[in-house]
């Protein structure tokens, strides 16, 4: 596991490609904002099984494993349960290291419930 610290107006899929070679998923969850060409390319070519719903206004319909993407909802409740912190969601650490510092303790401490 890893992540990545992005300025709040930064979409979540920019740093998604450097992310992924870093991490060399075997299955990647994502939701609709994670359909591109070029991300599914590198997925399939590390050997990685892409769960990603396809965009409405995708031409060519794509297929996806429905009941390996209800098991995102896991994903979902982990980030619930870190902003819970307050630390955490108000973002009071004011450089980059210790907000680092601060979402990886988050994420061992729910890692460990």
């Amino acid at each position: 596991m890893d992540f990545e610290l992005t300025e709040g107006q930064r979409h979540d899929s920019q740093p998604a490609p450097t992310l992924i070679e870093r991490c060399r998923p075997r299955c990647l969850l994502g939701d609709k904002a994670y359909d591109s060409d070029a991300l599914r390319m590198q997925l399939r070519q590390m050997g990685c099984d892409a769960v990603i719903p396809p965009k409405i206004n995708r031409v060519a319909t794509l297929s996806w494993d429905r009941e390996l993407y209800k098991a995102r909802s896991e994903i979902e409740c982990t980030f619930n349960l870190l902003k819970q912190a307050r630390r955490f969601a108000t973002r009071y650490e004011k450089t980059l290291r210790n907000y680092a510092a601060v979402v990886a303790i988050g994420c061992a401490v729910v890692w460990l419930r």
